[in-house]
């Protein structure tokens, strides 16, 4: 991934005349011409790692994996929120950590937690760098040093079990390594969240990821068989069996603790054959009640599409859906919902009638199969328009929860209140758009993406003004009875809510197992635990 931007900088877009003419008008950004920073003109932090202790960890995984070059430094900064791609638009001195190690083996982790734990140096686990809520921050805490602990070298399929339906990869394994390396024996996992082309599979594990499959083939929680951490204290080996009665699952210890409590280096996961067929259909509803109850409707009764998703009418009316055709008025009026069927010949025949009646009788109108096939071709692409919308002036930014669907009105209503208000008080009107992307018997997911201009004449007045939408925002979340994340995970941004989402007493829990695997507390400092 690009140092300063989402990804692949040949997949890099210009903003359409459509989205160009929306800023202007809608939200009254002056687009301009902000040229990136070359990057021989980039400076970074002095490294502050002792050159014995740099000698010493390069014994440990070999000097060819042990860098403190400024551009291996650079590439694991931290992740990909916009405040982080602000921060690489400053001319300042950028923050990095000290050196990159990669090492090879389950043993050299564990030399290199040993060793950091004696000598007083933080630990970032580095996989994809797709976090936008602080996850890989570089932050020090009470040490003098950090380095990035970087999974690409745990790149392969270890095990594979047709017959179970399970394979064991290795954590720094991406999404579309895992595809390639299943889909050779004729399977697939089914894990597509949009950051798919670049996370791992140790990263889906640790923030408990929710691809855009998730209604058919689960959260990535759901997928995790067993897995093998790291940690100061020791390795730990969890998952014997499908399922245990064996006291509380010590999995859930690991998965979503985004790297503070040890290094995932291998899972061992639930996977299915590659479909035989694929069916599409788009709908539209005349609002979003009617579409949310509908999706409602299909999910209680278990009628088992892979994908059912639905946009707002905001969402609907630029088209953010089908990214290929943003700002175009391509569906006029209502709500766009997107479904998708995998499996056999006959059982996706069956599963979509089934969800075409339901939705039918519940107000919805077909669009064909184009709309959710153009959804499909660039569900990937829109962080690459963020970079876009960023370096012409515009603000750009996703925030998401979760709530029952009893509560999902009353939700949407106050987060979209808050981001507006607040976004009014720093001066600037605001596009607030919303999308359910996630659905439950009980409840479902929201996903808000947020345009609006740009105030302040440096990064760090940008980012300000971002935080303050961001905390309102969080405040109405937590005040109206949703989740603080999802699927993004906590990381730094929503650590100051974790009190909040788990009580006093659950911190205490959090913090007497890191006492208990880190008890030097090097793993990820500043993030999750209060």
């Amino acid at each position: 991934m690009k140092w300063n931007a989402w990804g692949d900088p040949a997949a890099a877009k210009p903003l359409s005349e459509g989205i160009r003419a929306l800023l202007a008008q809608a939200l009254g950004v002056a687009e301009v011409d902000r040229p990136e920073l070359p990057l021989d003109e980039v400076r970074v932090r002095a490294c502050t790692l002792a050159e014995t202790d740099r000698a010493a960890l390069a014994g440990l995984v070999g000097a060819p994996h042990c860098s403190t070059d400024d551009h291996a430094r650079l590439l694991r900064a931290g992740g990909k929120s916009t405040p982080d791609l602000l921060r690489r638009a400053d001319r300042g001195a950028q923050d990095a950590p000290d050196a990159v190690l990669t090492p090879g083996t389950e043993e050299e982790i564990a030399e290199i937690l040993r060793y950091c734990s004696e000598h007083g140096i933080a630990v970032v686990p580095f996989g994809g760098g797709t976090s936008v809520v602080g996850g890989l921050d570089p932050i020090r805490g009470p040490f003098a040093a950090a380095i990035t602990l970087d999974l690409r070298r745990f790149d392969r399929l270890l095990d594979f079990d047709e017959v179970s339906g399970e394979a064991e990869l290795g954590a720094g394994v991406t999404g579309p390594q895992a595809e390639a390396l299943l889909g050779e024996h004729g399977f697939s996992l089914g894990h597509f969240p949009q950051s798919f082309e670049f996370a791992t599979i140790g990263g889906f594990a640790a923030t408990r990821s929710s691809g855009q499959d998730s209604a058919g083939y689960g959260r990535f929680d759901d997928m995790i068989r067993g897995l093998t951490a790291v940690t100061p204290a020791g390795v730990l080996e969890l998952g014997r069996a499908p399922e245990s009665a064996a006291g509380p699952d010590l999995r859930e210890l690991i998965v979503g603790s985004e790297g503070v409590f040890g290094i995932i280096t291998r899972v061992r996961l639930r996977v299915h054959p590659v479909p035989a067929t694929t069916r599409y259909e788009a709908w539209s509803f005349p609002d979003f009640s009617t579409g949310a109850a509908a999706l409602r409707a299909v999910v209680q009764t278990g009628t088992g599409p892979t994908v059912i998703r639905l946009s707002d009418e905001a969402e609907t009316g630029v088209n953010l859906a089908t990214t290929e055709h943003i700002g175009a008025q391509q569906i006029t009026g209502g709500c766009l919902a997107v479904t998708l069927f995998e499996g056999t010949a006959e059982h996706t025949a069956s599963r979509h009638a089934e969800t075409r009646a339901l939705l039918e009788v519940h107000g919805a109108t077909s669009l064909g199969e184009e709309p959710a096939r153009a959804w499909e071709q660039g569900r990937f692409a829109a962080p690459y328009l963020r970079d876009a919308l960023l370096a012409s002036g515009a603000l750009c930014e996703t925030l998401e929860t979760a709530t029952s669907w009893s509560n999902l009105a009353a939700l949407k209503a106050a987060v979209t209140a808050a981001l507006t208000e607040s976004l009014a008080e720093s001066g600037t009107p605001a596009l607030v758009m919303c999308h359910i992307s996630h659905v439950y018997p009980t409840g479902a997911s929201l996903y808000f993406t947020v345009v609006a201009g740009q105030r302040g004449d440096t990064p760090a007045e940008v980012i300000a003004q971002w935080g303050a939408v961001k905390r309102a925002a969080s405040a109405a979340i937590m005040r109206t009875g949703g989740t603080i994340t999802h699927h993004h995970a906590v990381g730094a941004d929503h650590r100051p809510w974790m009190t909040d989402e788990v009580g006093e007493l659950g911190v205490q829990i959090l913090r007497a197992v890191k006492e208990s695997l880190d008890p030097a507390g090097i793993l990820n400092p500043g993030k999750l635990i209060p």
